[in-house]
């Protein structure tokens, strides 16, 4: 009897690149995008990707992506300067197609936002990408707000940094719809004492790996540590 074939795998990565500023206060979007292509990530959630003021326009270039790396910007941007949607980007391998794009605000007292994607690869989900706020209750209104807009019929990664110090409270709303995974502490870089950074899985979805990048260029390039998990569908 011949064996089953095991089922097929995504890589998906988060890393809030803090707009490319490191450790040594300077802005360096190679160092950024050497430690991303070191995550052999399928799919890659970045944080924090666009500067903050006017236009919002991004800490890593267009066409340097394209030069030094394998992926490329799924379309959330709404000009033509920034990478993402409230610094929310995603960097696709160019086997990964990217289907219906939705903008999402999230309520709070600071500027927030996620975005929604549908991904065809080995096998279909959606992704959603998201830096929530810095104040719990209005993080557990956010994740509410995420909740609402997604299809209990689809498989669904919500991953991003989650902004959340405690591994017990603050993600009530996710109880029952999705397992939420902490590959290891993110954060702060020099000194990895929270996991602020996660993965969730909705229902027809498992984590197979986890990890949390700490090689050296990692520690000097942001605040964050990058995080990944090998997904699969069960």
């Amino acid at each position: 009897m011949s064996r089953p074939k095991p089922s097929p795998t995504l890589r998906v990565a988060s890393y809030n690149i803090r707009k490319a500023r490191g450790l040594d206060q300077r802005r360096d979007p190679m160092r950024i995008l050497e430690v991303i292509n070191s995550l052999e990530a399928d799919v890659v959630a970045l944080q924090e990707a666009d500067m903050r003021l006017g236009a919002r326009p991004s800490a890593l270039a267009r066409d340097l992506i394209s030069r030094e790396t394998d992926y490329e910007v799924a379309p959330i941007a709404r000009n033509a300067v920034a990478l993402g949607w409230h610094g929310n980007a995603v960097l696709v391998r160019k086997d990964i197609s990217v289907g219906k794009v939705t903008h999402l605000d999230l309520p709070g007292l600071e500027p927030r936002g996620a975005v929604r994607l549908t991904l065809g690869g080995p096998f279909e989900l959606d992704l959603i990408a998201a830096h929530l706020g810095l104040i719990r209750r209005n993080r557990v209104q956010q994740f509410e707000t995420i909740l609402k807009q997604t299809d209990k019929d689809r498989p669904t990664v919500l991953i991003g940094d989650f902004n959340e110090w405690s591994t017990r409270r603050g993600m009530e709303p996710l109880a029952g719809r999705f397992e939420v995974h902490i590959p290891g502490h993110s954060f702060h870089a020099r000194r990895q004492i929270a996991s602020l950074d996660r993965i969730a899985l909705s229902g027809g979805l498992e984590l197979r790996s986890a990890g949390v990048e700490e090689g050296p260029l990692a520690r000097r390039a942001s605040d964050h540590l990058p995080i990944w998990g090998d997904i699969a569908p069960v």
